[in-house]
């Protein structure tokens, strides 16, 4: 018995944590996890990794903040990746980036299980509950991915930046800039999530024959260019898209309209950014004329 309590992680009287606090960044839940196993709590079924800013103040539960540390984050990622290989990281990385209220315990749910059990494919083991929430929601933020990659309308400026404005449900910036990095590689272009506050900046002067420029994380932008960009609209822009909700509108066919068909295949949340979306003046006009 004795040699029990000296193998405890806490003096006893002192209250073992539940709620794990960590910085809300990749690196912050891996040092979390870090702090997990250097003070064995990892048989503590109630504990929770939650990040700081999805944390609500409790009288009950008891929670302390982990800090952190790159050199520990870095041993549990090169853990996590000897075990479950670059597609298993993937599915944690993705599924992080989802943003739920309850991603960083399920997240170390999985892990635990991979460290449990070395020798299993546990990313394939639909049976686990948290193995088949992650999966469910990696699915969800795939699908979310390809609809930002499809449904991203740039605005030329005057500046000559290519700006477009997005709120995906979730942080897919990190997995949409390749992307686009790779396709507009003779512009200068920026995509600004209105909800997290950051967007990421293509600089092609920054690129090379052989290669692109790397991504830029901006943040901070000015308030009324992010609720009226067409402020800053070139004369080009304005006129394309007048040209563009021209044709929208003469192409429509009012007999064949599936409005039901038209949101399944393109969400109205996506409706505001495009341009051909957005009220046309002279619409009538161009439909009378026809």
């Amino acid at each position: 018995m004795l040699q029990q309590l000296q193998n405890m992680p806490y003096p006893i009287g002192q209250v073992t944590p539940s709620i794990l606090l960590y910085e809300p960044n990749f690196e912050g839940w891996l040092s979390a996890v870090f702090y997990v196993y250097a003070n064995k709590l990892q048989h503590n079924t109630a504990l929770q990794l939650t990040a700081h800013d999805c944390y609500v103040l409790s009288l009950i539960d008891h929670a302390i903040s982990v800090v952190t540390e790159q050199n520990k984050a870095q041993r549990v990622l090169v853990k996590i990746n000897s075990l479950i290989g670059r597609s298993g990281m993937r599915q944690i990385l993705w599924g992080f980036l989802s943003e739920k209220a309850n991603i960083g315990t399920t997240l170390f749910h999985v892990v635990k299980y991979a460290i449990d059990y070395p020798d299993r494919l546990v990313m394939k083991d639909l049976g686990h509950l948290d193995v088949l929430e992650l999966a469910q929601t990696v699915k969800s933020v795939g699908r979310e991915k390809h609809r930002m990659e499809a449904f991203v309308r740039f605005e030329h400026t005057t500046d000559d930046i290519y700006f477009a404005r997005v709120e995906p449900d979730f942080n897919v910036l990190p997995l949409i800039g390749e992307h686009f990095r790779q396709r507009y590689q003779d512009q200068h272009w920026a995509i600004y999530d209105l909800t997290r506050g950051y967007g990421i900046y293509y600089d092609k002067s920054q690129s090379t024959p052989s290669r692109p420029a790397a991504l830029q994380t901006i943040t901070d932008l000015d308030d009324t260019v992010l609720r009226n960009p067409a402020s800053i609209h070139s004369v080009d822009e304005q006129r394309y898209q007048q040209f563009w909700q021209g044709y929208f509108t003469n192409v429509n066919i009012k007999e064949r309209k599936n409005s039901r068909l038209h949101r399944q295949y393109l969400p109205q949340r996506y409706w505001k950014y495009l341009s051909e979306k957005q009220v046309l003046p002279n619409a009538e006009h161009l439909q009378k004329k026809r």
